[in-house]
Order: structure tokens, then sequence, then C-alpha cells
């Protein structure tokens, strides 16, 4: 077998039996804060279908695609943690789907948060077009192209495994646990993933800034609306920070295999652990931090959805 083709070790594997107990604890944890935030971001979807200026507004549409994205994500990463967890293994075709899901729901993330700045930008330094230019027709083509070019960039991820697997066979009974390594195994999939991150991160990173910048330059004019400027700053910063998270995130292997050079493995199962918390599970729930806290048209609705549930009698006393 040729050396490039050679398959990397799966390092959540082979985690001591005598640490049972804290891997049962991490994994309660981990699926207990997974679990809330898949039930805020659902009730969050179904806020935003709940009235129609959620359905006709740019920025609630566009929210909408990016909440639907990172619901997914969650689901398929914590699909794909349980089975690392509990070492089960499956066949190859069953993890290479989760991990294509998992990979093109991470692509859809970024992209839509480029649009969304881009968005905020014209709401605050061009209010007078803003109408014409994001309309409801026009966003959605804005997120056809995002979701097209997640899907350009599953394909080239899947003609590169079928030119792989022209070279060696494929054992459809993994000997691995499931994982994004395991499935992509070959290095030349790391040269990609460096080329893929550093593109779509430069381009979506300048983006942000670059409306941040501008609204940054607009709120210094004496007509500008003051409040609106700030917010739409705040937003913009949180959608950086957001980024950065999610960048850090598509390093996470090369993080934990650089940890495991110099840590055993009782300490690389605790680090791998906190970084699955900070740069999985965190940046997928910040869109609903962000818009259903902070957004004065969303709170109202999504907090009554969320205290219904619990409290009917003062819900139906409310009607």
């Amino acid at each position: 077998m040729l050396s490039w083709l050679q398959p990397k070790a799966n390092i959540t594997a082979g985690v001591p039996q005598r640490e049972a107990y804290e891997i049962i604890l991490f994994t309660l944890l981990i699926v207990g804060s997974t679990c809330s935030f898949l039930y805020i971001n659902c009730v969050l979807l179904y806020t935003l279908r709940s009235k129609p200026v959620f359905c006709e507004t740019s920025r609630y549409i566009l929210l909408y695609n990016l909440l639907i994205a990172d619901t997914v994500h969650l689901i398929s990463s914590l699909l794909l943690f349980l089975l690392s967890s509990f070492k089960v293994k499956i066949t190859y075709y069953a993890c290479g789907f989760l991990v294509l899901v998992s990979v093109f729901t991470q692509s859809i993330s970024p992209l839509t948060l480029a649009v969304m700045s881009i968005e905020r930008y014209v709401a605050v330094c061009h209010p007078l077009r803003h109408a014409s230019i994001f309309t409801v027709r026009s966003t959605g083509i804005a997120i056809a192209v995002v979701w097209a070019s997640a899907v350009i960039h599953i394909l080239i991820r899947v003609f590169m495994l079928v030119y792989v697997f022209t070279k060696i066979s494929l054992n459809l009974h993994m000997n691995e646990l499931c994982s994004k390594e395991t499935v992509f195994f070959a290095p030349i999939f790391n040269d990609f993933e460096e080329a893929h991150a550093s593109t779509l991160f430069l381009s979506v990173g300048l983006a942000i800034i670059g409306s941040y910048i501008g609204v940054a330059h607009t709120a210094r004019s004496a007509s500008t609306d003051k409040v609106s400027a700030r917010k739409a700053l705040q937003t913009l910063l949180l959608h950086l920070i957001q980024l950065s998270l999610i960048l850090t995130a598509s390093m996470f292997s090369t993080i934990i295999i650089a940890i495991a050079r110099t840590e055993d493995r009782s300490t690389l199962f605790r680090i791998y652990n906190v970084c699955y918390v900070f740069l999985s599970i965190l940046p997928r729930c910040l869109s609903a931090l962000i818009y259903g806290l902070r957004d004065q048209t969303i709170r109202p609705v999504l907090v009554k959805k969320l205290c219904c549930p619990w409290r009917g009698s003062v819900c139906l006393n409310n009607k």
C-alpha cells in the first residue's frame, strides 16, 4: 500500500476500562448540554415560522437557514461522539454518511455568517436600498448559492475518495471507530482540508471584518441611527467570534493529535471532551443566543414558547 494511503489511528479509541465512570460522566454532561441546545434551536426554528414577519424578512430567513445547518450538525456530531464513546463500530458506508452530513453542514455555517454580515452592513449603511437589495427572492438565491457551494465541497471529497479506493480495496467493516479521520484517512485529505479551510475562512473573515469597518465608519455620521449601528456592530463582532470558533473546530483533529504526542490517554480524553464542548457544541449554539436573546422581535415570542410547556396555566391566562 502506498504510504500516503495509510490510515491514521483513531485518537478516541483505547480509553482504559478503569475510567468508565469518567467516560459516563462526560458523556452525560455532553449529551445533556447538546440536547438542551437542540431543544432551544428547534423552538427557535418553530418560532421563525410562527409569524409572517419572520418569513418575509431577509435577516430571519438567513437565521432560519443557519439554525437548520447548526441543528443538523449538532445531531450528526452527537451521534459520532456517542459511537466513539461507547466504542460502537459501524460499516464504512454508514460512517461515511454521518461524516459527510457533518462536513456538509459545517461548510454552510460560515458562508451563511458572511451573507448575514453583508445584510447587516447594507441595513445600516444603505438603509434606503436594503429592502430592494435583500428581498425574499434575492435572499433565497444567496441561500441556494451557499448550499451549492457546500454540495460542491462534498462532491470534491467524494471524488477524492473514489480515487483513493482505486488504489486500495475498501473494507466495509471498519476496524476503527467512526470519525472524520477514519473516513478521510489519506494524507491528501489533509492538504485539501488546509486549502479549503484557509480559502473559506479568509473570504468569510474578510466579509465580516469589512462589514464591521463599514458599519463602524457609518456609525460616526450624525444622520445614522446610533442604536441600530451599535447593535449591528455587536452582532458582527459576535459573528467574528463564532467564525473563529468554527475555524478552530475545523482544526480539531490537528489540535488533539498534537496534544496526544505529549499527554497520556487519560489527560487526552479530558482535553478531547473539553475541546468538543467549546469547539463543536458552543459555536452551533451561539446563533440561538445571539438572536434569540438579543433580538427584540424574536425574544418575547421565543421566551413564551420556551416557557409555555412548563407553565401551561400562565400561557393560557395570557391568551
